[in-house]
């Protein structure tokens, strides 16, 4: 479906966005390839960093490993970081796993996220692989073990090894999550630069591919912003979804825990200012991979105090992604507007579904302007 495309207006209801646009990398080429290439259009600098990601384990007793994949920071000419190409664990399909591995590219893995925010510390993703868990072992005191395929283990004298650093799985260069910094609504004109860049050297959407929109959760640190936050999302998810063609290949996305509902429509919970309201967020099993990510809002964790949009597709054109940012930043502003949100069962996508967004958000431009004759007509993209 084509959005609407305008720059969506400055409003101090959402302030800064920050977007991640999953993209894979051509055969033969890897994401540092357009790093590079930004960094040149603007006359900057691309360098090597480690970037933590989560996976799940197939070790028993470890339901999870952390890593640490190279990326790459770009800044401009005036020195400022304007965006990162990093792995995104969860591109699978694209990657042909029994492709050689690609000389100099390596990942580092570990069971404990204390641990490895400490080697993350400590090491420099611009030393070769044979060498990058080295200050770390100096530091601790510890050795290090040598394996095959130039493999290197980080070990205590008893238990599991605390840092395994080896070379990728073939192909693992190729998928690039491009991040940018919050960006003003002024500023976010300024994709359409990366995204032409990403177009001419061949990059493409991935099979499970999404575009993650982060929008500032300052003004959404409230309960009956919070309840009306929760019920806009839960009753209108699927027309959402439908709306923007979202991705049925995506991953880690699905509902919230469905004791969150009963919780933020309780009239003494809504009572509560927001630093005693958090604590009974916090009983419940939030998680980011959702379609939308709360945890963020209430962990508030220092770098990513944000309310995250899992559920659209990949962009690789700037109207569509303005389209979408117009919508969701109008259901942001109407969370924060205090006339109550209503709690109510999902509404069915499609003519119904859009009819009831618009009497919920009747000064959507976005709305008012395209998708009600989309949704009569019935959409390219069903959900």
């Amino acid at each position: 479906m084509t959005l609407p495309g305008n720059t969506p207006k400055g409003s101090t209801l959402w302030g800064k966005i920050g977007l991640e646009i999953e993209l894979m990398a051509p055969r033969g080429a890897s994401r540092q390839v357009l790093a590079e290439a930004i960094a040149a259009r603007h006359g900057g600098t691309c360098h090597r960093i480690f970037y933590p990601q989560s996976e799940p384990s197939q070790i028993a007793g470890t339901p999870v490993l952390e890593n640490l994949t190279l990326g790459f920071e770009v800044r401009d000419a005036q020195h400022q970081a304007i965006a990162w190409c990093v792995d995104d664990l969860t591109l699978q399909a694209d990657c042909d796993r029994t492709q050689p591995s690609q000389p100099g590219w390596y990942r580092i893995v570990g069971d404990d996220i204390r641990l490895m925010q400490i080697v993350s510390h400590l090491s420099d993703a611009n030393l070769p692989l044979a060498e990058v868990l080295q200050p770390v072992a100096e530091t601790l005191g510890l050795a290090l073990h040598r394996g095959p395929d130039g493999m290197v283990k980080l070990a205590g004298e008893v238990g599991p090894p605390i840092a395994i650093a080896a070379q990728l799985p073939g192909e693992r260069e190729r998928p690039c999550e491009l991040i940018t910094p919050p960006l003003t609504p002024a500023q976010l004109p300024q994709l359409e630069g990366y995204l032409q860049v990403a177009r001419e050297l061949g990059f493409y959407a991935p099979v499970e591919g999404a575009t993650h929109l982060h929008f500032d959760a300052a003004p959404l640190c409230s309960a009956p912003v919070m309840r009306n936050l929760v019920n806009l999302f839960w009753a209108y998810g699927p027309t959402l979804k439908w709306l923007v063609g979202s991705n049925p290949s995506c991953q880690r996305l699905g509902l919230w825990p469905p004791e969150l509902l009963p919780l933020v429509n309780d009239p003494a919970w809504i009572a509560l200012p927001w630093d005693q309201a958090r604590e009974p967020l916090k009983t419940i099993p939030l998680t980011k991979y959702c379609d939308f990510n709360l945890k963020n809002i209430v962990y508030a964790p220092r770098h990513k105090h944000t309310f995250e949009i899992r559920i659209l597709p990949v962009y690789l054109e700037l109207p569509p992604l303005l389209g979408a940012i117009n919508l969701m930043a109008d259901l942001v502003n109407r969370a924060v507007n205090p006339a109550m949100v209503k709690p109510h069962d999902p509404w069915p996508a499609r003519k119904e579904g859009v009819n009831a967004l618009r009497q919920e958000l009747p000064s959507s431009q976005v709305l008012r302007s395209t998708w009600q004759t989309h949704a009569a007509k019935g959409s390219p993209q069903p959900y």
